[in-house]
C-alpha cells in the first residue's frame, strides 16, 4: 500500500513537542513517511497548535493560514490541525479555515490515526521518534493541572492533572537512554504536584531517584515547578548527584501579595522568598529560573515597583516575563477588566528584562576563567553552540566555541571548556587543554 508522505509541525511547549514525537512514531509503524518541520512538499500536513496566550494563538492561525496557501498551491492534499488551539475552538475554526480537514483535540491522537487508516501500536506506546537533537529529550509526566490560577486556561483545555505512573515512566525513559539520549528533562504544567492525584503524596523525589538510579542520563533536569507545594526532598537528590541538574525552573509569576492573591496562585510573598531562600540554602550553586506576569488587571505602580525590587534582589540566574492577555473562560476573564493598557504592560515588561539583562550580564561576566563541562548541541556558521549544566534547551543561555579553533567537535558530546567572553545572554570558550 501506498502511504502518503507526512510532515508535522509543532508550535508552543515541549509538551506539545512530545505528544508529536508520539505520532510520529505510531505513523512510522504504520509505513508513513514521517518528517518534522519538513521545507518540503509533503502529501498530508499535521499543525500541533498551541492555545495558551495570545501571542501563541496567532502564532498557530498564521502558521494554518501559511499551510493552507501551500495547499493552493499544490503542496499538500490534506491538512489536519490538532492540539490546544483545536481543543479550545474547534467549531469556530471550521467555520473559518475550511481549507483544513479535520481538527482534531489534545487526546485525540487514535482519532488521527483512525482517519489516516492506521492501526495503533499498543506495546510500542511509550516509544517517539525524536524531533529533538538525539541527545536530549523531554519526559512527560503527566498531563492536565488541578491549580486554579485565574489567569490560565490550561485546565480548561486539558482538564485535571493526571500522573502518569512511575513504572511507565521509567519505561519511556530507558527507550530514550536506549536511542542515545544523554541529558532527559522532566516537563509537567507542575511538576510539584506530581503523584497528588494518584497516592496523595509528592512522588516527584521517587521518580527522579528512579531515572539517577538508572545511571543512563548524564543530565536529568526538572523544569516547571510549582513554588506551592514544592516537594523539597528532591533538593538533597539534587546534591549528593551528579546527575540531577542543580537547575530548577519555579515560575512565580509576582510578588505583590494582593496581585499573587488576586491570581489565586496559592503562595504568598513570604513563602515565595521562603522557598528561594530554602532552595539556595541547600544548593548553594543551582540555577534558577523564574517567569513572570506583568500588566495583570489592578496591578498599580507600586506593585510593578515591588515586584521589579523583588527581581533586583533575588537575582535569577534566568527569567522570562510576559504581558497578562485576557483567555476566555478563565477565572480572571470573568470577575475582572482588563484595565492595565498595553503599553503600559509593555513597558513594565521592558523594565523588568532590562534589570534581567543587567544581572544575566554580570553573573555571565563572574564565568570568565572557569572551566565547565558543555553540551554540543549542533554546529551552525562558525560557532559550535553547547549549554552547560546551568542552561535548559531552547530557552536559556549557550556556550559557544568557535569552530575555527576546534573544528572536530561533535554535536551530542561532553566537552571541558574554559569561559573566555561573556555577553549578556552568551558565554564564549575554548576547549580545555
Amino acid at each position: 500500500m501506498n502511504r502518503p508522505t507526512i510532515n508535522i509541525v509543532t508550535l508552543g511547549c515541549a509538551k506539545n513537542l512530545v505528544d508529536s514525537e508520539y505520532l510520529s512514531h505510531q505513523l512510522s509503524l504504520n509505513g508513513f513517511d514521517v518528517t518534522h518541520e519538513s521545507s518540503q512538499p509533503r502529501d498530508v500536513t499535521i499543525i500541533n497548535t498551541c492555545g495558551f496566550i495570545n501571542d501563541a494563538k496567532q502564532e498557530s492561525i498564521e502558521s494554518i493560514l501559511a499551510h493552507a496557501a501551500h495547499k493552493k498551491q499544490g503542496d499538500a492534499s490534506r491538512i489536519y490541525v490538532m492540539g490546544c488551539l483545536s481543543q479550545r475552538y474547534r467549531d469556530e475554526l471550521k467555520a473559518e479555515m475550511p481549507e483544513v480537514d479535520r481538527f482534531f483535540g489534545v487526546y485525540e491522537q487514535p482519532a488521527i490515526l483512525k482517519e489516516l487508516k492506521a492501526a495503533f501500536w499498543p506495546e510500542s506506546s511509550h516509544k517517539r521518534d525524536l524531533a529533538t537533537p538525539g541527545h536530549y529529550a523531554y519526559l512527560k509526566v503527566a498531563e492536565g493541572c488541578n491549580r486554579k490560577c485565574s489567569f490560565c486556561s490550561i485546565p480548561l483545555i486539558k482538564g485535571n492533572y493526571t500522573s502518569r505512573p512511575l513504572e511507565e515512566l521509567e519505561k519511556e525513559a530507558g527507550f530514550l537512554a536506549g536511542t542515545g539520549v544523554k541529558e532527559v528533562n522532566l516537563i509537567a504544567q507542575d511538576l510539584s504536584y506530581y503523584g497528588y492525584d494518584i497516592q496523595k503524596k509528592a512522588l516527584l523525589p521517587e521518580l527522579i531517584r528512579r531515572l539517577d538510579r538508572m545511571d543512563s542520563f548524564e543530565w536529568i533536569r526538572m523544569l516547571y515547578a510549582y513554588p506551592a507545594g514544592f516537594p523539597t526532598q528532591v533538593l538533597e537528590l539534587m546534591k549528593d548527584s551528579p546527575h540531577i541538574c542543580q537547575y530548577l525552573d519555579i515560575p512565580v509569576q509576582h510578588i505583590s501579595d494582593r496581585i499573587l492573591k488576586a491570581m489565586r496562585r496559592g503562595h504568598s510573598r513570604k513563602q515565595t522568598y521562603q522557598i528561594l531562600d530554602l532552595i539556595k540554602s541547600r544548593l548553594p550553586r543551582v540555577t534558577l529560573r523564574t517567569t513572570l506576569l506583568v500588566g495583570y488587571p489592578g496591578e498599580t505602580e507600586q506593585d510593578f515597583r515591588e515586584l521589579l525590587e523583588f527581581v533586583r534582589e533575588v537575582q535569577f540566574d534566568r527569567l522570562g516575563v510576559f504581558t497578562y492577555s485576557e483567555e476566555e473562560g478563565t477565572h480572571a476573564a470573568q470577575t475582572v477588566k482588563d484595565d492595565v493598557p498595553g503599553h503600559v504592560k509593555e513597558e513594565r515588561a521592558g523594565e523588568i528584562m532590562h534589570a534581567q539583562q543587567e544581572i544575566s550580564y554580570r553573573k555571565n561576566q563572574e564565568k570568565i576563567g572557569q572551566t565547565i563541562p558543555v553540551l554540543i548541541d549542533r554546529e551552525d556558521g562558525q560557532f559550535f553552540y553547547g549549554r552547560s549544566e546551568a542552561d535548559a534547551p531552547e530557552v536559556d543561555n549557550g556556550v559557544l566555541i568557535a569552530r575555527a579553533d576546534h573544528p572536530h567537535l561533535k554535536p551530542g558530546c561532553f566537552y571541558d571548556v574554559t569561559i573566555t567572553e561573556a555577553s549578556d545572554y552568551d558565554l564564549y570558550a575554548t576547549i580545555k587543554s
